[in-house]
């Protein structure tokens, strides 16, 4: 059966670009407004096989509103994808770099472009989707609009590549989390990394405390974020990335982390994503 998962966007986005960098060019993807849809259909089993949502950007920083939709779902973490944020300049065939008259695209991807952009008197125009802005000249045969979006989108809208990694910062990567209904998802072999949510009795020292234990048993801490627990007086949970050798090394500090916190919350156990 073909696998069919949950994602933001429409399709030639990048997140349909990490679906496949995961689970193989013949995912189907279910398009999604809002990452909470995306959570919403992912949690469904009639409705799909699970999602694919982005957690972090090496240039933006983290989606927060994302970790609490995570935390607040049944889904589980199987896997990561590090993507590299290619942006192009697509065209209809046929029409030269002289004929455009105005760029469309999602405001975050016409600012990673703006040096691109500034040596040219085009008209920006923001849309709420790159893929979106690339179907919209598709369909209209538009001749003096070009859209800045993915190579993907290029190929399923039949649109040509004028101008190729146009960013202005070549080092962009996304992070997409790969996710799974709790009750499906299976042990991941070679699973080298952890995914986790705490929340300590914010005495003095009691956070210290927790990355000690981690640091202790010989895991490495990749990421620690924090994000104020709803409805509390400025209280804190913790979101941790960890890297590990084995599933006993990372067990064994779980037990211990678990004694020295109000609620733990294993997110995903899974195989470290690759930045290529």
């Amino acid at each position: 059966m073909q696998t069919r998962v949950s994602i933001q966007g429409f399709e030639g986005s990048f997140h349909q670009e990490a679906a496949r960098q995961f689970h193989g060019k013949q995912v189907e993807v279910i398009c999604c407004a809002t990452f909470r849809e995306v959570i919403k259909i992912a949690a469904n089993k009639k409705e799909s096989e699970g999602g694919v949502m982005a957690i972090e950007n090496s240039i933006a920083g983290s989606i927060l509103p994302n970790y609490n939709l995570l935390q607040k779902s049944n889904l589980k973490i199987i896997g990561e994808v590090y993507l590299h944020i290619r942006q192009n300049l697509l065209v209809n065939p046929g029409v030269k770099l002289q004929d455009i008259k105005e760029v469309h695209s999602h405001p975050m991807a016409i600012q990673q472009c703006l040096d691109f952009l500034d040596k040219h008197n085009w008209r920006l125009v923001e849309s709420e989707d790159t893929a979106l802005s690339a179907k919209h000249i598709h369909k209209h045969h538009s001749k003096h609009i070009a859209a800045i979006a993915s190579k993907l989108a290029a190929e399923i809208y039949q649109l040509n590549i004028i101008a190729p990694g146009i960013q202005s910062l070549k080092n962009n990567y996304t992070r997409f989390l790969i996710l799974q209904r709790a009750e499906e998802a299976r042990e991941v072999a070679d699973a080298n990394k952890a995914s986790i949510n705490f929340h300590t009795d914010h005495s003095k020292g009691s956070l210290a405390k927790v990355l000690n234990i981690i640091a202790d048993a010989g895991i490495n801490l990749s990421k620690l974020q924090s994000m104020p627990i709803p409805g509390s007086d400025f209280k804190y949970s913790f979101h941790a990335d960890m890297e590990f050798d084995s599933t006993t090394q990372l067990n064994k500090a779980m037990d211990e982390v678990k004694e020295r916190t109000e609620a733990l919350n294993v997110l995903g156990v899974y195989k470290n994503g690759k930045i290529k």
